[in-house]
């Protein structure tokens, strides 16, 4: 049974940090799926928005344009946690954050092409 468990979300203010974790259990070898992580927000009336992406095989890592340079996804697969550090944070990144695993092969990451999900973590940054 796969399970992914988000946490570290919150309120802070505007140029603050946060750390989100991602703890993952049950995840398998899939010939049909891609050993990469993801993760995701979406704020009210918005759509899902694809903000970063870790390919473990190389160490590739992927950003959306509007948290380069103030967003890192790491992972460390001896604890089977992916990370995300969100420093300069802004109001416009209030959201409800994401994680996922396992890109289904010949998918796309940034459409959330993920055979697994969290349940999320809200963050929330104030002015």
């Amino acid at each position: 049974q796969v399970q992914l468990v988000e946490s570290g979300g919150g309120s802070v203010q505007a140029g603050g940090s946060l750390r989100l974790s991602c703890a993952t259990f049950g995840v398998t070898y899939d010939i049909n799926a891609i050993n990469c992580m993801g993760w995701f927000r979406q704020a009210p009336g918005k759509e899902r928005e694809g903000v970063a992406s870790f390919y473990t095989g190389l160490s590739n890592t992927y950003y959306a344009e509007s948290v380069k340079g103030r967003f890192t996804i790491s992972q460390d697969s001896a604890k089977n946690t992916a990370y995300l550090q969100m420093n300069s944070l802004k109001p416009e990144d209030t959201a409800t954050y994401s994680c996922a695993s396992s890109l289904i092969v010949g998918g796309n990451w940034r459409k959330g092409d993920f055979r697994y999900w969290g349940q999320g973590t809200q963050v929330t940054v104030s002015s």
